[in-house]
């Protein structure tokens, strides 16, 4: 159902790069922090301060907004249809100004008729795209892969559905991770209508696409639809280390798994069939859970296995990731990991430098920056954690579960939950709250930064946050 789409929405250096928010997370690592400045500590959205501009969305809107140069593009549904000649329930993409919020203009899918758990009625598209240069990468609720131009039109298309025989289930959450020639992409593989298995047990969970053509040359060889218990809708990451550069997935099977990344000038060679990826290492997040017969813990909230729903995220050469129960089949708990990525094998006891506790389930995606890190539970509390020992800091108790992930930038760290209640608090390692204000309903994708403003979805809004200048009210 529409549950668990909305975890997926809740689907570099340390830093993003300045004036633009190109993917979902900074580029290569996911880590959800910006080296923005000039960032807003306090709105009254209901005043319109701090609001430059809002505009209507569809009428569930569950994507992060990503924003390249002068341009947002944001994921939602076609409720509220801006164009009356494309009607019915679509996924759409829409490319808005920047500055202003203006329509530029938008790509829709239809959606899949086979079964509504292939692709939710009226959900509408939740995987944030992925820019670089002229081109845009995105996947579409048909669980398609889909290069655009800067103008929307089609280049080329990937269906994973009927080229890599993926079964998604509820709504399609993956981005695409950009290498050179390359993108990775996760396919969001997973249950059946009953959630009871996963019934394209030998198809991937990730797959490698050239970038120019859209052919899939790679994919990875492990069968994680067995231990599935829910979605693959974790978007990997990229980390080098000792002389390997890896891409690292999240597994829907509660797994890391780190593949060494194809090597460049393979790219646009003639090849037989689709290659496996060679693993690197892999590390359970949680080795006690069962391994064998998964389903038979179905909605069990004391046992069962784990999933990973966040992103794995890269700093420093180590890795970082939250994983544990799923929160509609799954105990309510969950675990932040700090993984060492140097060894070889199965690293679960020896990659594991530490690991925190979170007395809920977790699907943000953390926040790295000055020595800490930042993340939330569904509970509705926001954790700071000491980067170096995973020693809790502080915790701030929000209102409303929490499936989106914090954003760090210019010293503050910026949340919202799904009853709607936006907060700005001070970084560090004290507890500050800035500000507590509310939006006009719940929010299920990350807050961005880009070009001096905070960027940040409702189910029927986009807004723009920033420094509104004195007098002006929008």
């Amino acid at each position: 159902m529409i549950k668990s789409l909305l975890a997926a929405a809740a689907l570099a250096s340390s830093v993003a790069f300045a004036a633009d928010q190109r993917q979902f997370g900074a580029l290569h690592t996911r880590n959800m922090a910006s080296a923005e400045r000039g960032l807003p500590a306090s709105v009254a959205v209901e005043q319109g301060k701090g609001v430059l501009w809002r505009v209507d969305l569809g009428t569930e809107s569950y994507a992060t907004p990503v924003v390249a140069g002068d341009r947002v593009y944001i994921g939602t549904n076609n409720e509220r249809p801006r164009d009356p000649k494309v009607t019915g329930d679509r996924g759409v993409l829409l490319c808005l100004s920047a500055a202003t919020g203006a329509f530029r203009w938008q790509v829709t899918a239809p959606k899949r008729s086979e079964s509504p758990y292939l692709d939710w009625p009226r959900t509408g598209m939740v995987a944030p795209p992925s820019v670089e240069g002229d081109r845009i990468y995105v996947v579409t609720n048909r669980d398609e892969v889909v290069c655009l131009r800067m103008d929307g039109t089609r280049v080329w298309s990937t269906d994973l559905v009927a080229q890599a025989g993926v079964h998604p289930h509820d709504q399609s959450h993956g981005s695409p991770l950009i290498d050179g020639p390359y993108l990775y992409v996760n396919t969001s593989l997973g249950v059946d209508d009953r959630h009871l298995q996963t019934p394209t047990l030998d198809a991937p969970a990730l797959v490698v696409l050239e970038k120019a053509t859209g052919r899939i040359v790679a994919r990875n060889p492990e069968r994680l639809g067995p231990n599935t218990i829910h979605c693959n809708w974790s978007p990997p990451a990229l980390v080098s280390v000792g002389g390997r550069k890896l891409v690292v997935l999240g597994g829907g099977d509660g797994i890391c798994y780190a593949y060494k990344a194809l090597l460049h000038a393979s790219a646009g060679k003639p090849q037989q069939g689709v290659a496996d990826l060679e693993q690197a290492w892999r590390f359970d997040c949680d080795p006690e859970a069962p391994k064998s017969d998964i389903f038979r813990w179905q909605e069990n909230r004391k046992e069962g296995p784990s999933t990973i729903l966040s992103a794995p995220v890269v700093h420093n050469g180590k890795v970082y990731v939250t994983a544990g129960g799923d929160p509609w089949h799954g105990k309510p708990w969950s675990w932040v990991k700090c993984i060492d990525p140097s060894g070889s094998g199965d690293i679960t006891k020896s990659g594991e430098l530490w690991s925190a506790r979170l007395d809920a389930y977790a699907m943000s995606t953390p926040a790295i920056a000055d020595g800490l890190l930042y993340t939330a539970d569904w509970a509705g509390v926001v954790h700071c954690l000491d980067l170096a020992t995973g020693k809790t800091v502080w915790k701030h108790q929000m209102d409303g579960e929490i499936w989106s992930s914090t954003l760090v930038a210019d010293g503050k760290v910026y949340i919202a939950t799904r009853k709607g209640e936006l907060a700005i608090l001070a970084a560090g390692r004290t507890s500050r709250v800035l500000c507590s204000d509310r939006l006009d309903g719940p929010v299920s994708g990350a807050p961005v930064a880009a070009d001096g403003k905070v960027y940040i979805a409702t189910m029927r809004s986009l807004y723009a946050l920033g420094a509104t200048p004195a007098g002006k009210r929008r």
